[in-house]
């Protein structure tokens, strides 16, 4: 589904707060579900795109940011996932650059004038394609570059002459350090995910691609999350920007029930398993915080009996993309990831998110639940917590502002599992303190010796007397020591040793 809500979507109220030297706030006369995309002037080619895919009406982000675009400003976005942020920026940015538009197969014809940044392979993917299907009747030009698979053809495509181009950091600075691009052009510059993009990670990336842009260009950012810190950082890369926030900052959307499970950390993976089969559930995404936990989780699920597949950093490019496309398709029940498709991701109608490790930075959680719910519809987002995640709970009720109930699973009957062969070796050396290597060690042969005289003092074998006696050595023996000793006091003539160079002197 793309990221454009049908007529039927909700529309919270929203707001726009430009700064003080920008232009007074948009006032919307006609109510939103009264506005459409020809009221704001598009392209007969846009409008007819629009139309193929069944899209009349703006959500209330599209219906705030594209007139200001239109404008010309630089534009700071904020809006729940799933509201159609990329159609928001891509629209306008496709009419502006209309002007511009020509069917000459010259690539001098074709220089990059729209740059769109976003913090993820999967997303870079996922916003090309939204923007190749709305400017699919148009001239222009439009293509995505990012890590992870192979650079050639997306070097052969920018040599052809593109005027759109999204893609990751790095791999951009790939291509501008092998001249398969040219920024100089390059007036429109998008950040998706921006509290991502400006994060300490992509901040030197960030900054070199910006110094190779023109100073005079139109910015945009575009997030779910904005923290009063991210805001301060845009205030560097923005000209007097016009502030776009729907609804509340960093909300959760309310067609999505929220739910917090309390389980023992060692049955998290039983209890993800259990909420699957219970609820039935044909299509979910799993959220873990570690690459191995992913990994773990969807063995698990498959010894279970459960379709699952884990994406994350270790995989391939091309593994991940398979990975998504076969949970797209269904032949996938379950897609175990990491934070790698925890934004932008837009599945069709997925009715539910299951978090088995909370997120450690409070703001992702929003952008995982994020996944379910979207363009109206209702979602479900499960949670499991153990005693040491109270930390990380409390930190997302203050950020959501919003208290969760604490639920036990009812029915969930943890599996009894044998302990493994070695396991009370491996509990004593976890018993050792850390660090003390002899610590464990002695606890070892300290248990192998209770071992030893506990199995020796409950066997009754009959013990020879012969073996208590004192040693008595033998005559012969002491005869030897003797005569040995003898020899020993006896000197013997020294031997004759010759000298290095002249030999043996003369007496």
């Amino acid at each position: 589904m793309s990221d454009i809500q049908s007529e039927q979507s909700q529309h919270p109220e929203s707001r726009i707060t430009p700064e003080p030297a920008a232009v007074a706030p948009v006032a919307l006369v006609e109510p939103i579900a009264a506005i459409r995309f020809a009221d704001f002037g598009l392209s007969p080619e846009i409008l007819r795109a629009l139309t193929d895919q069944g899209y009349v009406h703006p959500t209330p982000i599209q219906a705030e940011a594209i007139p200001v675009v239109l404008q010309g400003r630089d534009v700071m976005g904020a809006a729940q996932t799933g509201t159609g942020k990329t159609a928001g920026f891509s629209l306008p940015i496709i009419q502006l650059l209309l002007a511009h538009a020509n069917s000459s197969a010259s690539p001098a014809r074709h220089p990059v004038r729209a740059l769109i940044l976003t913090p993820t392979r999967e997303l870079a993917d996922q916003v090309a394609e939204n923007v190749k299907a709305y400017c699919r009747h148009t001239p222009l030009r439009a293509t995505v570059v990012f890590g992870g698979v192979d650079i050639a053809p997306q070097s052969a495509a920018l040599r052809s002459g593109v005027e759109i181009v999204i893609a990751t950091p790095g791999r951009l600075l790939d291509h501008v350090q092998q001249k398969t691009i040219n920024l100089s052009q390059t007036h429109l510059l998008v950040m998706d995910e921006a509290d991502r993009m400006l994060d300490m990670g992509f901040l030197p990336d960030l900054q070199r691609i910006v110094n190779l842009l023109p100073k005079e260009r139109q910015s945009l950012m575009f997030s779910a999350t904005f923290s009063p810190e991210i805001k301060k950082l845009a205030a560097s890369f923005l000209k007097n920007p016009v502030t776009i926030e729907v609804a509340r900052s960093n909300a959760t959307a309310d067609n999505v029930t929220q739910t917090m499970y309390k389980v023992n950390d060692q049955t998290k993976l039983d209890a993800v398993a259990y909420i699957i089969r219970e609820r039935n559930l044909k299509q979910v995404i799993v959220f873990s915080n570690t690459k191995i936990g992913a990994s773990r989780l969807a063995r698990h699920l498959e010894a279970e009996g459960i379709k699952a597949s884990a994406i994350h950093g270790d995989k391939t490019q091309n593994e991940r993309m398979a990975g998504l496309e076969a949970f797209k398709q269904g032949e996938i029940e379950v897609l175990v990831a990491t934070d790698v498709a925890a934004r932008g991701l837009d599945i069709a109608e997925l009715p539910c998110v299951i978090n088995c490790d909370l997120p450690y930075n409070a703001e992702d959680y929003v952008h995982r639940i994020g996944r379910t719910g979207r363009a109206g519809a209702s979602g479900d987002a499960i949670s499991l917590y153990t005693d040491k995640d109270e930390r990380l709970l409390v930190d997302i009720e203050k950020m959501i502002k919003h208290k969760f109930v604490r639920a036990e699973l009812t029915g969930f009957v943890p599996k009894l599992r044998a302990p493994e062969r070695g396991s009370e070796r491996s509990q004593e050396r976890e018993r050792a303190p850390r660090g003390d290597s002899s610590n464990g060690r002695t606890a070892e042969r300290s248990s192998q010796h209770t071992r030893s005289a506990y199995s020796a003092g409950s066997r009754k074998e009959k013990i020879d007397p012969w073996f208590l006696k004192p040693y008595e050595p033998s005559v012969s023996a002491v005869d030897s020591a003797q005569q040995g000793q003898a020899n020993a006091t006896t000197k013997q003539p020294k031997a004759k040793v010759a000298a290095l160079l002249g030999g043996i002197p003369k007496r």
